[in-house]
């Protein structure tokens, strides 16, 4: 019973840091996402034919640019749990016009869940 507890504990927690990405997403600051990353993490996906790649940094860039998304809708659609490693899958309907399917990999750092990778599909 507790294992179930832990694991709903951990699941709690893997949502409020994608929540932190989300709600920075809403007010247009990759200042307010950046706590939900770890350093080094890593962004990539497609915009058209062009390939958005490389350090995170060039998301929060982008973010701050676009400015923010108030009409975005956005949910986790799952989480999946192996002890110290998750993947999240989030959609987002409305990013100031846009439409993407977000997957993540987190990692427990520290005793502390952080995004280490994004990997999008931008929809037509």
């Amino acid at each position: 019973m507790s294992n179930t507890n832990n694991n709903v504990s951990e699941y709690n927690t893997i949502a409020k840091v994608v929540r932190q990405y989300i709600n920075g997403a809403r007010s247009g600051k990759g200042e307010d996402m950046k706590p939900a990353f770890h350093q080094d993490a890593t962004v990539f996906g497609y915009v058209g034919d062009d390939l958005f790649a490389g350090p995170i940094q060039q998301l929060f860039d982008w973010n701050d640019e676009t400015g923010p998304a108030t009409d975005l809708q956005a949910w986790i659609a799952s989480i999946d749990l192996i002890d110290t490693v998750a993947t999240v899958r989030v959609e987002l309907d409305n990013w100031t016009g846009y439409r993407f399917t977000d997957l993540f990999t987190l990692l427990k750092v520290d005793g502390e869940w952080k995004i280490m990778n994004k990997v999008f599909h931008l929809h037509p």
